[in-house]
């Protein structure tokens, strides 16, 4: 009587599991490679604030600076108007930079300002909610939130939690039409970026009140205080107008939101 040979070795079902760890494998260090390029990306050719606006507000007695892990928050040191402004910096521009064209809603009319540090410098991958930064400044009933270029339009997906909206250069991409909310959406007639004609086709997304100034030689980068921006127009307004210019129209607007 002849032995049965032995069974094969199930060398194909080896061969199998050998494939699917490579190719599970090659895929975690694909996303490794994409996790650590994106945080380099994020650090490189952030936009720095500019020394002497920064220092003009540093030194200015009518505002009170709180710097914390979340946001830079600007409180005025005389009467409040119990009215805040969370503000988004636009993407890979340093906080800072923002601080001396809000000064004057701070000192003038007594709004506090919150600055928010997004996560890797751009608002898109911070997720974190709109009372992170409201709950820096507890004493604040109403609440607007803005921010400049792609911080707006961060605001405008935070828009619903707050009593307000003000976009700086910016426009949104999600429909808030029918949100209710009072809208103030401020540009510049020479602004390379977010141009006259996306805010125009923007329009409908917002509701059919907000209202809508151009400032006339403003460039996207005059919003902030950061140095000139590839892609934009060249600027004929001076700082200190179009620091002058948003106190008053933004200024106005905010003290009349309801809470």
């Amino acid at each position: 009587m002849t032995a049965e040979a032995p069974a094969p070795t199930p060398r194909p079902k080896r061969r199998g599991l050998r494939v699917l760890w490579w190719i599970l494998g090659s895929l975690g260090a694909l996303i490794v490679l994409a996790v650590v390029g994106i945080l380099a990306w994020s650090q490189v050719g952030v936009m720095a604030a500019e020394p002497e606006p920064l220092a003009e507000v540093r030194a200015n007695p009518a505002i009170e600076i709180t710097d914390t892990d979340a946001g830079i928050v600007l409180t005025p040191t005389g009467a409040s108007a119990d009215v805040g402004l969370v503000y988004v910096p636009g993407a890979k521009v340093d906080p800072w930079a923002y601080a001396y064209k809000l000064s004057g809603l701070v000192e003038e009319d007594g709004i506090t300002v919150v600055i928010t540090k997004p996560w890797l410098n751009l608002a898109f991958f911070d997720l974190r909610p709109l009372s992170t930064f409201t709950d820096l400044a507890p004493d604040v009933s109403t609440w607007l939130v803005g921010g400049h270029s792609l911080g707006g339009v961060r605001a405008c997906q935070l828009a619903t939690d707050a009593d307000g909206l003000a976009l700086f250069g910016s426009y949104c991409a999600n429909d808030l039409s029918d949100s209710g909310l009072p809208v103030i959406s401020v540009s510049g007639s020479e602004d390379g970026l977010s141009t006259p004609e996306k805010i125009a086709d923007a329009r409908h997304l917002l509701p059919d009140d907000a209202e809508l100034h151009e400032i006339e030689g403003a460039s996207h980068s005059s919003f902030g205080d950061y140095g000139p921006q590839a892609g934009d127009g060249t600027p004929t307004i001076a700082d200190d107008d179009m620091r002058d210019q948003l106190t008053e129209l933004v200024g106005a607007f905010a003290l009349i939101v309801p809470d």
